[in-house]
């Protein structure tokens, strides 16, 4: 399978916004299948979603909405606000579903371990630049590293160069990729699902994007 490049990536994801309702659903399905209620371990149903200022941050805030909907009880960490007209909607749209917001993300693991079952890292996306994270970030990163209950990462994981794994990153237990795998998902080893088959068929070609069957209908398959 071709992997996209960071700069391929921007070229057209800017072009394909308006698929992004149908992303947000899908990955809150793909959520809602890798880590069904069923499967929590606590008694609440607790998820904590870490969100970034950028278009990942978005995914995060949405997905934390459907969360609400159907039964999960989120819990969204954002640090930074976008001035996007569309993230402060989402954002907005979390607070109004009485979806509770962290002032801070404790730096005691173990109060996260407790408290939630699932993380799931909307945090930095292929436009972060891995060399420089500040904060609050960078210390985010270094408590996700410590934690012990299963982080899912969105598109690329928090810390990671889009185009090689880093080192420095966090090690997620679920990679869910966005139109088509990065290059550094190729030195992913958990488990790794791919969302959005609506990217169209003359920029598959145009990148030369050797993307995998969906199963019948379905918007998401697992690699």
């Amino acid at each position: 399978m071709s992997h996209l490049i960071c700069l391929t990536f921007f070229r057209f994801s800017t072009s394909l916004n308006v698929a992004l309702g149908t992303l947000y659903f899908v990955f809150f399905s793909l959520s809602f299948q890798a880590y069904p209620l069923s499967s929590l371990t606590k008694k609440q149903p607790t998820v904590l979603v870490i969100c970034g200022p950028e278009q990942k941050g978005s995914i995060g805030l949405v997905c934390a909405r459907h969360l609400r909907m159907f039964n999960f009880e989120p819990t969204v960490y954002h640090p930074k606000h976008s001035p996007h007209s569309l993230h402060q909607d989402f954002t907005v749209q979390c607070e109004k579903m009485d979806i509770p917001f962290l002032s801070y993300l404790p730096t005691e693991v173990q109060l996260i371990n407790d408290a939630y079952n699932l993380v799931i890292d909307a945090m930095l996306g292929p436009e972060a630049d891995c060399s420089n994270i500040k904060e609050p970030y960078s210390g985010i990163l270094v408590t996700l590293k410590q934690v012990r209950i299963p982080i899912a990462s969105v598109d690329v994981p928090s810390g990671w160069d889009a185009e090689e794994a880093n080192q420095d990153g966090i090690n997620p237990d679920a990679l869910i990729s966005l139109m088509a795998p990065k290059k550094c998902a190729s030195a992913f080893l958990g488990k790794h699902f791919l969302v959005g088959r609506f990217l169209p068929y003359d920029i598959q070609k145009k990148y030369e994007l050797n993307l995998p069957d969906f199963p019948g209908t379905d918007f998401l398959v697992k690699l």
